[in-house]
């Protein structure tokens, strides 16, 4: 890549940047130049490695926002942009999953503020790498869940894992939910799941202590308890999880042999 390369217009206000899983290499080329030019970084506290930290806003003042509310962070945003300083927001994964990010910008667009998102790798796809397996697979699963388990945020009714993992063809990925793995577990069995069914747990994905917990719905429950996991894991729930039993897809199958149908299947515009 030339040293001259810039990584999209700078545009003005606010950047909300997704930084990441957690392995500062995959902060994105546009999200990296932001943080490097910012005077103030609002960061999500241990969410946030503090490797990234350390290596692309050393210069930056650091705030960690965990404890701090919207009356306490919009000012405090607010105050450091009219100050004519280069302001980023800095969330785990990607600021559109579980970030609540959008009342922050609306917050500061009520003040006169401009905003924007930068996108960022979910822990989801860190989560799919470090298993070696795809979230859809051609005949195994069809769609991906992003969800999370009830509780304090989420009612029982509007908890769909059990609704998700019924449908067969989809890979489950619990956010927020390390805590209530043996509940929700538990939930599955009492609603009749098939207690072999995979389930992965992949515990700080794309951080050195990167563990993987490899069990069912039946058996998965114990297993991280044991480990003493109680957050930032992502729960993956499917046959997808352990990368076997698909089909090979239309787009690699007869190619050479293919007729005219066959270009419905690849994305060329020959």
């Amino acid at each position: 890549m030339s040293d001259d390369y810039t990584a999209g217009d700078v545009r003005e206000g606010i950047p909300f940047i997704g930084a990441g899983p957690g392995d500062p290499g995959l902060l994105t080329v546009t999200g990296r130049e932001l943080v490097e030019a910012a005077d103030l970084v609002v960061h999500a506290g241990s969410l946030v490695n503090s490797e990234l930290l350390d290596a692309f806003c050393a210069d930056a003042e650091q705030v960690n926002s965990v404890g701090k509310d919207l009356e306490e962070l919009v000012p405090l945003m607010t105050e450091a942009y009219e100050d004519d300083r280069t302001v980023v927001r800095l969330h785990s994964g990607d600021p559109a999953i579980y970030g609540a990010a959008l009342e922050q910008m609306d917050a500061l667009e009520a003040n006169g503020v401009p905003t924007y998102f930068v996108p960022g790798v979910t822990s989801a796809f860190a989560a799919s790498a470090t298993l070696g397996t795809q979230l859809t697979l051609n005949e195994v699963a069809n769609h991906v869940a992003f969800t999370r388990p009830q509780g304090k945020t989420l009612s029982e009714k509007e908890d769909h894992i059990s609704d998700f993992v019924g449908f067969g063809d989809v890979t489950t990925c619990i956010y927020l939910g390390t805590h209530a793995v043996s509940d929700t577990m538990d939930r599955l069995l009492d609603d009749g799941h098939d207690p072999e069914t995979p389930v992965a747990v992949v515990y700080h994905a794309s951080w050195p202590d990167e563990d993987v917990i490899r069990g069912t719905i039946d058996t998965i429950g114990e297993k991280v308890e044991e480990a003493g996991y109680r957050a930032s894991a992502m729960v993956v729930i499917g046959e997808a999880a352990t990368g076997a039993g698909y089909e090979r897809s239309y787009l690699y199958g007869d190619w050479a042999n293919s007729d005219d149908d066959q270009s419905d299947e690849t994305d060329t515009d020959e």
